[in-house]
């Protein structure tokens, strides 16, 4: 039976990525050695970590200035590092959610932090409007899409002081005025390759501006002076985005994506709202593109778990909602088909069906 990938992360990758990382796994480059066993200083792999820096900053327009880094350690590694590299005496921090929490709590660490505003209160169903940003603040801190939550912060801001964004999950899905961020980083498990690698795309010069002393391998400035090849790089997932990027390009890029991704959630959004066993959870004006949240009725919270037999039954993998908001999470990724979320969608209406109380 065929299987549609909904998982927040890991989650799905395109075909064209797995099929061309696995053939460099058994056979890197025509080198006769396998991407596992190559040299990260090879002039073959070289050439996959300039490609896919030059994909990053083609698809994503990133301006003059900014270098691309890949690194280890996942987006939580970068909670301490964004910290750790451009807080001074204070910084401001979006709370939005879960990670958007665990990224201001390390920034504690080093100085003072103001929470300029927090959905919290309302388990994180919303993104807070209407809040101020000092202007006195080293930097300001989003976190850009919600995976547990399902909202999403879907305009750049316009931000007084340097602008950071956590975009683990919704990188490449849709246009983002880069010259509006100092730095954007991610774990790239969601959107561009297996974990194992972070991004960051990060402006050169808001760096070396702390008083404190940067552990050399902490130190953004290393990476960029080294081409991320101060220590080994994660070289498969590394292959593994360029084999992304290059099947983003070749789609049409970042607008055609967010088009494709737009219609995708719309779809699954309209028949959330349609169906008189299902509701969703985020704001309605929040909502993510990405992560589609959604719960039973009151009435029907008793047939969660047959639903979640159905969907099974049906192919549908990693529909389980977060712990922290129960019911069901599809998430929309960029390598998601269309066809699997109308596979859902038909789910849905047959369960409505068998089970709709009239």
């Amino acid at each position: 039976m065929k299987k549609y990938n909904f998982n927040a992360g890991p989650s799905v990758l395109p075909k064209e990525t797995v099929e061309n990382t696995i053939k460099a796994i058994e056979n890197f480059s025509g080198t006769g050695l396998g991407l596992m066993e190559i040299s990260h200083r090879s002039k073959e792999f070289q050439a996959v970590v300039d490609e896919a820096v030059a994909l990053v900053k083609e698809l994503l327009n990133v301006p003059e200035g900014y270098s691309v880094l890949f690194l280890g350690g996942g987006a939580s590694l970068e909670f301490c590092m964004v910290p750790y590299n451009l807080l001074e005496k204070k910084a401001a921090y979006l709370n939005t959610g879960t990670w958007a929490n665990k990224a201001l709590k390390e920034a504690k660490l080093f100085g003072e932090v103001v929470e300029v505003a927090s959905s919290k209160e309302a388990n994180y169903t919303y993104i807070p409007k209407n809040y101020a940003i000092p202007a006195d603040a080293d930097y300001f801190h989003i976190t850009t899409n919600n995976t547990i939550f399902g909202t999403e912060i879907h305009e750049d801001i316009d931000s007084p002081v340097t602008l950071v964004a956590d975009m683990s999950s919704d990188i490449f899905s849709r246009p983002v005025d880069v010259s509006k961020y100092g730095l954007i980083y991610g774990g790239a498990q969601k959107n561009l390759a297996p974990a194992g690698v972070t991004f960051v795309i990060v402006k050169d010069d808001i760096l070396g501006k702390v008083s404190r002393p940067i552990p050399t391998m902490l130190d953004y400035r290393t990476h960029i002076k080294d081409g991320s090849m101060f220590n080994t790089p994660p070289v498969v997932p590394i292959y593994a985005a360029l084999q992304t990027l290059k099947w983003l390009k070749a789609l049409g890029g970042v607008k055609e994506m967010y088009k494709r991704n737009k219609e995708k959630a719309g779809l699954l959004y309209s028949e959330i709202d349609r169906n008189k066993l299902f509701k969703g959870t985020a704001a309605v004006e929040d909502r993510s593109l990405m992560n589609i949240c959604f719960v039973m009725n009151d009435e029907y919270k008793d047939l969660e778990s047959d639903f979640y037999k159905l969907a099974t039954e049906r192919g549908m993998v990693g529909i389980k909602g977060h712990r922290s908001v129960g019911g069901f999470r599809a998430s929309t990724y960029n390598a998601l088909s269309k066809e699997a979320v109308e596979v859902l969608i038909a789910c849905m209406k047959e369960f409505e069906s068998l089970h709709s109380k009239h």
